[in-house]
């Protein structure tokens, strides 16, 4: 099993788009919220700042949403449903939709 730790600063906003949206179950709310999602565990907190056991690090949520350094590939069988279905349920995709039209171009 996987598990994917992701820092917000709306944990409960993060919870929902991964339970709601994408269809995972939470197995623990508050902070850290845990979501099964497949075969992973997706624990989102808050961020925060260094530890006895790691001193140079902070741990903060992204704030340019141009810039990433992780991604999660989620695959399915029907992109296009798929991009539809979660679309209409509120997910927004990054303006530059290529991928997403190259893979619904191959799996038609």
């Amino acid at each position: 099993m996987l598990t994917h730790f992701l820092v917000s600063d709306d944990v409960d906003r993060s919870r929902a788009f991964y339970t709601e949206v994408l269809g995972g179950e939470a197995l623990m709310d508050g902070e850290p919220t845990i979501v099964a999602l497949a075969n992973s565990w997706i624990i989102i907190n808050t961020g925060g700042g260094p530890t006895d056991d790691k001193p140079s690090i902070t741990l903060e949520a992204p704030h340019d949403l141009d810039r990433v350094s992780a991604f999660l590939n989620i695959r399915v069988a029907d992109i296009a449903a798929v991009y539809a279905d979660w679309s209409a349920k509120g997910a927004q995709s990054s303006p530059n939709r290529s991928i997403v039209a190259r893979r619904s171009a191959a799996t038609s």
